[in-house]
C-alpha cells in the first residue's frame, strides 16, 4: 500500500478553505481507502394490507416507559469494488478488490474499529497481500457539526519488515442546508516505513525516517424524495517523493492532488451502488522516476484517470 509524509502550512489552508462546515465518514472519500459506513434511511409507504386491524401494544409504551437505547451499537459493511484507490493512486493493479469492516461504538462517542482489503502490485508486500487497519477515535459535538478525533495504525499481515505505520487524523463535520461537509487533516508522524529509502536520482538511504501529511474535503449532497446523493472530493498530500523501504510510497512524487465525483444509489435500505471518477495530477514525468515500481504489471500508470464501480452492503 502506500506511505504518508509532511509539509503543512499551505495544505491546512486548503482544507479549511474547500470544506469549511456549516463536517467515517470513512465514507471518506471517493470509494478509495477504509470506506465509511453510509446510511441511507427509505421509508416505505403503509398499506392496508400491511397495517394490522388492531395496532400491537408496546408494553414499555403501555407503562409510561420508553424504550433504552443502546449503549453499544455495532455497524459494518461489506464491498464489491473494480479497484481499490487509496488517495488517487491503485492499491489492487487497478483489479478488483473485495473490503469491509466493522466498527463498535459507545454513546460516549468513543469508537473502536477494523478494516480490510485484498492488494496486489503497488503496495504488496508479501504475507496475505491485504491490508488491515485497526482504528479508534472519539466524536463530540462542536457547534452544530461534529469533530472526529483518532488514528489508524495500517498493517499487512505477514508482510515485509517496516511496512506498518500509524497515522492520526481530525475530522470535522456538519452541513450547509442539504450539503454535508467534511474537512480532514491526517497526520503520519516520522516512521521508517514513511522514509525516503530510495531517493529519485539519489543513493539509497535504508533506515530513513520521514512523515506525511494529507488534507482532504469532500461534500455529499441527497437529492430530496430519491435514494441518490452526489458526492465530491478533493486531497492534498505531501511527503516522500522517492520510493519507501518497500518501494512505495504514501504521497508518491512528494506532493500531489487527487479527486473525485462520485455518486450513490441506494435501492434498498442497506445496500449502496457506487461509481465515481478517480484522477490525480501526477505527471507522466514524475511517475516515470518511479517506476518499475508505479505502474501495473502490464506497464500502466495507477494514478491515471478512472471510474471505479461498487456495491455495498451494510448493517
Amino acid at each position: 500500500m502506500s506511505i504518508r509524509f509532511a509539509s503543512a502550512a499551505s495544505a491546512v489552508a486548503l482544507a479549511a478553505c474547500l470544506a469549511t462546515p456549516a463536517f467515517a465518514g470513512e465514507a471518506a472519500a471517493a470509494t478509495t481507502g477504509p470506506a465509511a459506513d453510509t446510511e441511507t434511511e427509505i421509508t416505505v409507504s403503509e398499506t392496508a394490507a400491511l397495517t394490522p386491524a388492531i395496532a400491537p401494544i408496546a408494553l414499555a409504551d403501555a407503562m409510561g416507559q420508553e424504550e433504552d437505547t443502546p449503549a453499544i451499537t455495532i455497524s459494518g459493511s461489506a464491498t464489491l469494488a473494480s479497484d481499490y484507490r487509496f488517495r488517487g493512486v491503485s492499491q489492487s493493479d487497478e483489479g478488483m478488490a473485495i473490503q469491509g469492516g466493522f466498527t463498535i461504538s459507545h454513546e460516549s462517542g468513543a469508537y473502536i474499529g477494523t478494516w480490510g482489503s485484498n492488494l496486489a502490485g503497488w503496495g504488496t508486500f508479501g504475507g496475505s497481500s491485504m491490508e488491515l487497519d485497526i482504528y479508534a477515535g472519539y466524536k463530540l459535538p462542536v457547534g452544530e457539526g461534529t469533530l472526529d478525533l483518532g488514528g489508524t495504525w495500517f498493517m499487512y499481515p505477514s508482510g515485509a519488515d517496516t511496512t506498518d505505520f500509524v497515522e492520526f487524523y481530525a475530522k470535522l463535520g456538519g452541513a450547509v442546508g442539504p450539503v454535508s461537509l467534511t474537512a480532514t487533516v491526517a497526520y503520519a508522524p516520522q516512521q521508517e516505513a514513511l522514509g525516503n529509502a530510495f531517493p529519485v536520482g539519489a543513493p539509497a538511504d535504508p533506515g530513513d525516517k520521514e512523515d506525511n501529511l494529507y488534507l482532504a474535503a469532500d461534500a455529499a449532497y441527497g437529492i430530496a424524495d430519491t435514494p441518490i446523493t452526489l458526492k465530491a472530493h478533493l486531497g492534498y498530500s505531501d511527503g516522500n517523493p522517492g520510493l519507501g523501504p518497500n518501494g512505495t510510497s504514501v504521497a508518491p512524487t512528494g506532493t500531489y492532488f487527487d479527486w473525485s465525483l462520485g455518486i450513490d444509489v441506494v435501492p434498498i435500505s442497506g445496500l449502496t451502488l457506487s461509481a465515481a471518477y478517480v484522477d490525480t495530477d501526477i505527471a507522466e514525468a514524475d511517475a516515470a522516476l518511479i517506476r518499475p515500481n508505479f505502474a501495473t504489471l502490464a506497464g500502466d500508470s495507477i494514478s491515471d484517470a478512472t471510474v471505479v464501480f461498487s456495491v455495498t452492503a451494510s448493517f
